[in-house]
């Protein structure tokens, strides 16, 4: 066992009805709140009425910011200015990942001056100091597991654009709200995306260079809660709270352990895409994660043919085929089936349908990265990759 670090999470306040917890937190530190949410779903749900109601009847003040797509410094940007005269208590945002990842920024720029993009990896030269206003994230979809995670990804698309962090350790969301309820008329088309976002992250943190026992436990209790009810979420079982509730595990779960043990080759590839297209998040990594663990492994056996990530793979593969252990050419044979078969019965679109194209690959190879995948994969690797997503 070598070492291991394991940062923070936040508070957790987990099942159906924990939204009634959010008065309570937010009262923990004070009165006046920013919120932010998506800019329809909510609404349309009933429960951004019922929650204002809430705000009402504790005589919280606030003011409040929606949202479309994913958010891009010049958003974080002009909220960050139009609150500096309201001295809020707490930031508050409620809704899928980019609306969360858009709440942390605020929540860290608050305390911050200049440009985001000054601070953000890759881009700017400034160092953030780790200061924030409290943060609360309530999440709507089940998916990023941003709600735990120490970092918000912002997007400028385009043929000089990026999909870069503001990170720090301290930017984990002081508490995370995570209720069932507020994900039931989550469409199956969103369910899918991120309920494959949910399993990249748990299979890439599962055979991470970085990855712990503390990971590997919850990476892989978390894809047994995938492997039971993502499908169901899509389809039959879309209004059952119980379904609902063991994504959102599984989407909780797999912020942790890619905030712990990393990410690889299939996020490493998605910021490209990202800062290029504006492609959902979880629609990338629904389209790459097949190509790119079949490439990895296919390195691996080549390569290193007893190296323990391939007996890591194959675990995964027995783990979401339900079946017993027998060996590893098997278990990792029946992993590439299950994620092609989830693929292809959850729809997820290609990504040509979004104006990719064999013309954009030798720019997104430029700027993809390995992260902490186990095989480390060439640029005619990732080449492959990218054509078997047209």
């Amino acid at each position: 066992m070598h070492n291991f670090n394991f940062s923070r999470t936040p508070q957790f306040r987990f099942g159906p009805g924990s939204i009634k917890d959010l008065v309570p937190a937010i009262s923990a530190f004070g009165k006046k709140i920013a919120l932010i949410t998506g800019q329809s779903s909510l609404k349309a749900s009933g429960f951004y009425q019922r929650i204002q109601a809430l705000f009402e009847s504790a005589h919280i003040e606030h003011v409040s910011y929606s949202m479309a797509g994913e958010p891009s410094p010049e958003l974080v940007d002009e909220i960050v200015s139009s609150l500096r005269s309201f001295n809020v208590d707490a930031v508050v945002a409620i809704g899928g990942g980019s609306v969360i990842d858009a709440g942390k920024a605020v929540s860290a720029m608050l305390k911050a001056y200049g440009p985001v993009t000054e601070y953000l990896e890759d881009v700017g030269t400034k160092q953030h100091s780790g200061l924030k206003v409290p943060f609360i994230a309530v999440p709507t979809t089940a998916g990023t597991g941003s709600e735990a995670t120490a970092n918000a990804v912002l997007s400028k698309p385009g043929p000089e654009g990026f999909k870069k962090s503001l990170r720090h350790v301290n930017f984990t969301p002081d508490v995370a709200i995570i209720d069932p309820e507020l994900m039931v008329g989550c469409p199956s088309s969103v369910t899918a995306a991120c309920g494959m976002d949910a399993l990249t992250h748990l299979l890439e943190s599962y055979v991470s260079t970085k990855a712990s026992p503390m990971t590997d436990a919850l990476a892989e209790s978390g894809m047994a809660h995938v492997r039971d009810n993502l499908v169901p979420a899509c389809s039959t079982l879309a209004k059952d709270l119980d379904t609902r509730g063991a994504m959102a595990y599984a989407a909780l779960v797999s912020g942790i352990t890619l905030a712990n043990a990393g990410l690889g080759v299939v996020h490493g590839m998605a910021s490209a895409v990202g800062g290029h297209f504006a492609i959902p998040h979880g629609v990338i990594c629904g389209n790459l994660m097949g190509p790119a663990t079949r490439a990895t492994i296919q390195k691996l056996f080549t390569v290193d043919p007893k190296h323990p990530a391939l007996e890591k793979y194959a675990r995964a593969g027995y783990l979401l085929a339900g079946t017993h252990f027998n060996t590893i050419e098997n278990g990792c044979d029946l992993l590439l089936h299950t994620i092609d078969t989830w693929t292809r019965k959850l729809e997820i679109p290609p990504l040509s349908g979004f104006g990719f194209t064999e013309s954009n690959i030798d720019a997104l190879v430029a700027e993809s990265s390995n992260k902490t995948n186990p095989a480390k994969l060439d640029k005619y690797e990732l080449r492959l990759i990218y054509r078997n997503c047209l």
